[in-house]
């Protein structure tokens, strides 16, 4: 089965050399996600409010995928001061259920666009 590129408005535009996510058969590879505003393309202001688009625009591209939260199988969380750590799991809670996917956070010195979140993964679909 050849691959198939998922694309949807309710999420920001590929900034680059990218697609949103692919599907090969019933695996989707999430693109990495910041928290920009799919209709500006802009960064929304603050930490708490770029943790919470990242999670809309992850859930925009599933939805487009034709999955849905739980078959998120693995998180990637990557953040440019780990001592919001505590921030993203609280508001994680806010958008997955239990059980929780697997999940990697990871400190890194800076992210596109100045973001302070970036955030990928991937699902299985049934």
């Amino acid at each position: 089965m050849t691959k198939e590129i998922i694309s949807t408005e309710n999420a920001p535009k590929a900034i680059g050399a990218y697609s949103q996510a692919i599907k090969k058969n019933n695996i989707v590879f999430l693109s990495g996600q910041i928290g920009l505003d799919p209709k500006t393309m802009e960064l929304v202001d603050g930490i708490e409010n770029q943790i919470n688009q990242v999670f809309k625009n992850l859930l925009s591209v599933i939805e487009a995928a034709g999955g849905k939260k739980s078959d998120i199988v693995k998180l990637n969380i990557f953040l440019t001061d780990l001592s919001h750590f505590v921030m993203v799991n609280e508001i994680m809670e806010q958008y997955f259920d239990s059980p929780y996917p697997a999940r990697a956070a990871v400190g890194v010195a800076q992210l596109p666009k100045g973001a302070l979140i970036e955030a990928d993964g991937f699902l299985v679909l049934d």
